[in-house]
């Protein structure tokens, strides 16, 4: 245990660059049991860290982060090590990388009945089912999802200014009384085209010239474990979604053509439906639906899932056209159901439509434009880069 406390306090010691993440505000961290997803390099052990920090000044020793990648959890099952830490005194235990263990889902029910005083916050991949399907925790744990950063945390951190999320229905309806406050403190659009390429993880405080580099290790990282791991894909198959995850990046918007896609990657046209279901379940793509989406419905469009994993896969094949929709689906997807819509660029919310362009962008029919390249939007013309206040 003291081990692990030394630990624990070289990394708070350490810890500096902290970004301020939306979901701090949106968690209950009354709760006693509270788990965070996230993809891979989003942010989710510094965000832990940052926790702990803050409750150093109340809790001290009574607070303890520990990573379970450890080989000592070979031998020490996590309720006897939790039930060791309460007895000590401890109230706040973290765990990262919740799903290095085996049988953590049972671990943390033990943990929740039996040791009610204590409080456990853990993390783990994107694609562990902590809440559906899993009867052990469906009704205790509050989960939520760190998201890659925002353009307004990337903004907030690269100015140390303090800007506030946004609401979509302000952004619409109020965006020429919002936008010169933001403009008297900051030109958004000097920093914009760098958030685009290397602005969604916070190793972008890291040396620059290496983002890219940490990127694709990230990627293969999730397609090696997240997907191929999680859902039983033997590793011979690992190039088929490799290969899938270059078509798609070069063609980005990609309407799928599942029959031809089955044959470039040579495999059935059933397993080109469900890589594409593993592969946005891992936060590496969006899937965007005509209508309701369905396990056997083919998409209208993919998407990567943010600009960054363009630059990383396919920086040759980059156009305007293709940063611009997919930084609008990243920002506006995490809050609002987003669809393809005939005539449109996307539907938004159920009723919203949008186009998505350049400067000249005219609104959609009976709807709105966003637009790049201007600051300040005039009636149904709104800047792009204001969707990026959405969280």
């Amino acid at each position: 245990m003291d081990l692990f406390y030394r630990t624990h306090n070289n990394l708070l010691d350490s810890l500096k660059g902290v970004i301020d993440r939306q979901l701090n505000y949106e968690i209950d961290w009354n709760h006693p049991l509270i788990g965070i997803k996230g993809s891979r390099g989003v942010g989710k052990t510094m965000f832990l860290l940052a926790y702990a920090k803050r409750m150093e000044e109340n809790y001290g020793r009574s607070c303890l982060y520990v990573n379970l990648n450890n080989f000592y959890f070979t031998k020490r099952r996590i309720y006897s090590f939790a039930d060791e830490f309460f007895k000590r005194g401890g109230k706040i235990l973290i765990l990262d990388q919740i799903n290095k263990y085996p049988n953590w889902s049972n671990e943390l029910r033990l943990i929740y009945d039996r040791i009610p005083g204590l409080k456990v916050v853990f993390s783990g991949s994107p694609v562990l089912r902590i809440i559906e399907g899993n009867d052990e925790l469906k009704d205790i744990a509050h989960m939520y999802h760190l998201h890659p950063l925002s353009f307004r945390e990337y903004l907030n951190f690269r100015t140390g200014k303090k800007f506030d999320c946004l609401k979509l229905d302000d952004i619409i309806n109020k965006h020429q009384q919002i936008v010169p406050g933001i403009l008297d403190s900051v030109r958004p659009l000097a920093y914009f085209s760098d958030y685009l390429k290397h602005g969604c993880y916070p190793y972008f405080q890291d040396d620059a010239a290496l983002y890219n580099e940490t990127l694709l290790k990230h990627i293969n990282l999730a397609l090696e474990i997240d997907v191929t791991y999680t859902n039983q894909i033997e590793l011979q198959y690992l190039p088929r979604l490799r290969k899938l995850m270059q078509i798609i990046a070069d063609h980005v918007p990609f309407s799928p053509n599942v029959s031809k896609l089955s044959g470039e990657i040579d495999t059935s046209r059933a397993t080109v439906m469900n890589y594409l279901r593993y592969l946005k379940n891992a936060k590496l793509l969006n899937l965007i639906y005509q209508g309701e989406e369905g396990a056997s419905k083919k998409p209208a469009q993919v998407y990567l899932h943010n600009t960054n994993l363009m630059y990383a896969i396919s920086p040759e094949n980059i156009s305007n056209n293709s940063l611009r929709k997919t930084f609008f689906l990243n920002q506006t997807g995490v809050r609002f159901k987003v669809n393809a819509c005939n005539g449109v660029d996307f539907l938004l919310d159920h009723d919203k439509k949008f186009m998505v362009g350049g400067k000249y962008t005219k609104p959609a029919p009976n709807g709105y434009a966003a637009a790049d390249m201007i600051e300040i939007g005039s009636e149904k013309i709104i800047p792009l880069w204001l969707f990026g206040f959405l969280y």
